[in-house]
């Protein structure tokens, strides 16, 4: 999959492409439906498929301070939209003046003049242009105009519940990992580098992975989870953890943390990338009078998450 930064960097001898374009945070199956669409019109025609993207969010650029939680990291969302077989990701710096195109001048710069677009692929709340005042009757009627024909991917939806970025966040912040995982077709993933913390854990005979995370990743509510580890380069592969995500109120902490207890294994995981594949919500985050009931608990969660995990 080729990967540019900004539609100016579209390689001038670019052919016609089919486009769909979105902030696609999740990659859910909502999404997926889109861009496989997108992908299969592409194989059909003969032509490119090009996944158009923003990056920040254009929430934080229009209304600053407003960043929602992120579903997926720039890396991994581009790792998924390549798994789905698209030829293109044009990851589109959502700027102050990039925010201020009209949607013909949209249309014309962006879509026309440097994806070539032969067929444009968009859901039905497609929004485009300054102040998202350009919608789907826009986008055909200038497509007509311009050449190139407009297909609206329906949203998907199962029980008469419509999968969507923000669905997903708000599973995730009540801690409904499965109702996440049902909606994205894949756990909930959370990333970071493992850093050194208090050493309670290792105090304790449970000694955990402390991962520093993005401000803006969407970490489950506080609680202890069943998750698999998933560790990459020489070392990939995944393990079963048992996760904490909270403030320690046992040792009266104050800050927030997710931290890994990763069942079996003795190595050294300090300084490296891991990720953690959310599978089930074990029970809530407690405050024990002491150190032996805490042990006794973490005892039956690690009990808990390997009969999980099995």
């Amino acid at each position: 999959m080729q990967r540019w930064r900004g539609y100016e960097s579209v390689p001038g001898g670019w052919g016609r492409s089919v486009v769909t374009i979105g902030v696609f945070d999740g990659v859910h199956r909502g999404h997926q439906a889109i861009i496989g669409h997108a992908v299969k019109r592409a194989h059909d025609l003969g032509l490119q498929s090009v996944v158009m993207t923003f990056d920040p969010h254009p929430a934080e650029v229009v209304r600053p301070g407003s960043h929602p939680a992120v579903l997926t990291e720039p890396v991994r969302k581009a790792e998924l939209i390549e798994q789905l077989g698209v030829d293109a990701l044009c990851v589109q710096p959502f700027t102050p003046a990039f925010s201020q195109l009209s949607p013909e001048a949209f249309i014309h710069d962006v879509l026309v003049e440097a994806l070539h677009a032969a067929v444009v692929v968009v859901g039905d709340n497609f929004r485009f242009g300054h102040r998202a005042v350009g919608d789907l009757p826009l986008l055909e009627r200038l497509g007509r105009s311009f050449g190139f024909t407009v297909e609206d991917a329906p949203l998907i939806s199962e029980n008469g519940l419509v999968f969507s970025s923000t669905y997903i966040r708000s599973c995730v912040d009540a801690g409904d990992v499965r109702a996440a995982a049902a909606a994205l077709g894949r756990p909930h993933q959370v990333g970071g580098v493992v850093v050194r913390g208090d050493q309670r854990g290792r105090e304790i005979g449970f000694p955990t992975a402390n991962l520093m995370v993005h401000r803006y990743a969407a970490v489950p509510a506080d609680g202890v989870y069943a998750a698999w580890l998933i560790r990459g380069g020489e070392h990939a592969g995944r393990l079963p953890a048992s996760v904490s995500i909270g403030t320690n109120p046992t040792f009266s902490g104050r800050e927030r943390r997710v931290e890994a207890y990763v069942l079996d294994f003795a190595g050294d995981l300090y300084g490296e990338r891991v990720s953690l594949d959310f599978v089930a919500h074990l029970r809530e985050q407690r405050r024990y009078d002491g150190i032996e009931p805490l042990v006794a608990q973490i005892r039956e969660d690690v009990d808990e998450t390997r009969a999980l995990l099995r």
